[in-house]
């Protein structure tokens, strides 16, 4: 073999690269080729200078990228506002649910009403107003909930309201009477907010666009 091939297997060598030829082939000729030896060594010493050569100084860009940063991340800022909103809602509806409660009670354990009904008619409103109650409640604690309960109590609602607004004129029912149904229709408004936050927040999942890889 001629030197230049024991020499690109000596360049291989320090490349870690394959030799192309027997490792004890290679040696023998290094031990027997001052040129090549010589060849060899300055080889190894250019290569560990240029490995262990200093990088050379980049500036400092730390600052300038994190000054261009946005100091309000909007992503982050959104989902901050809408859940706390979400829990607003749901902490109105606990409080209106524990109100409703409050004044159903009496009427279901006692059989007496504000306006002096009959004790089944007294435990029929109590048992109503009750039921209004835990489903406010229940859409409190799931609020997946609130599409399937905005029906029941946007009805009841929509009743109501003419019906005391009429009897209220014609002087057939209290005025505390008839504002206790606020509770009623401000959790109606709630449950209502919920269910289209809800569905708001379901198309948007659907409409997103997909990232292929």
């Amino acid at each position: 073999m001629q030197c230049p091939t024991f020499r690109e297997a000596v360049s291989a060598r320090l490349d870690g690269e394959a030799l192309g030829l027997s490792a004890g082939v290679l040696d023998e000729h290094l031990e027997c080729c001052p040129e090549c030896a010589a060849w060899a060594e300055d080889a190894a010493r250019v290569t560990r200078r240029a490995r262990l050569a200093e990088a050379p100084p980049v500036p400092d860009l730390t600052v300038a990228v994190l000054g261009a940063l946005p100091q309000d991340l909007p992503g982050a800022a959104a989902a901050a506002r809408a859940s706390l909103l979400a829990t607003g809602l749901r902490l109105g509806l606990l409080f209106v649910a524990v109100a409703q409660a409050g004044l159903a009670w009496p009427a279901l354990a006692t059989g007496t009403s504000s306006m002096s009904a009959p004790v089944h008619m007294a435990h029929e409103t109590g048992a109503w107003s009750l039921g209004v109650a835990a489903a406010l409640l229940a859409v409190a604690a799931w609020p997946r909930l609130a599409a399937g309960a905005l029906p029941f109590l946007g009805t009841f609602v929509a009743l109501l309201v003419p019906v005391t607004l009429a009897d209220l004129a014609a002087g057939r029912v209290p005025v505390d009477r008839a504002v206790a149904h606020l509770l009623l229709i401000g959790g109606t408004a709630l449950v209502a907010s919920v269910a289209w936050r809800g569905r708001t927040r379901r198309a948007a999942v659907v409409h997103r666009p997909r990232v292929h890889a």
